[in-house]
């Protein structure tokens, strides 16, 4: 279950007053929270194609495990692939629209001093974490 928005973002808001840290995720809830506070933006610009298989094989591959996500839930194959909140069909509708979004975000004048990495792709993916320093 979601946590409701201010509950949300009063977490968000304390883990990225530290001097460090690593948000995974696009939270536009509390984009105006963290994205003033970052230093470096990541973009997985993934293809669509690649999106929306990895959505598939994943659903296909947890609604057959059952393994446990996140808070205890447990994807069914109903809910996956038959439900108006099913991933895959959340990816066909989003997709292309949140694709646009982002590519304009970036690429405003709006992050002065924000380095902005995009990744097009599992080989830049793969290379820029080869050459990533750990501490």
């Amino acid at each position: 279950m979601e946590r409701p928005d201010p509950e949300f973002r009063a977490l968000v808001d304390k883990v990225s007053a530290a001097e460090s840290w690593v948000i995974d995720g696009n939270y536009s809830v509390a984009r105006d929270i963290l994205w003033p506070r970052a230093t470096t933006i990541i973009w997985l610009n993934h293809s669509f194609e690649l999106v929306l298989y990895r959505a598939v094989t994943r659903s296909i591959y947890r609604t057959s495990t059952k393994k446990p996500l996140f808070a205890g839930n447990v994807e069914t194959f109903r809910h996956s692939f038959l439900s108006r909140d099913s991933i895959i069909l959340w990816v066909l509708k989003t997709f292309h629209t949140k694709r646009a979004r982002y590519a304009n975000l970036l690429t405003s004048n709006e992050l002065p001093g924000i380095n902005i990495i995009e990744l097009s792709g599992q080989k830049q993916v793969d290379a820029f974490l080869d050459n990533v320093e750990v501490r």
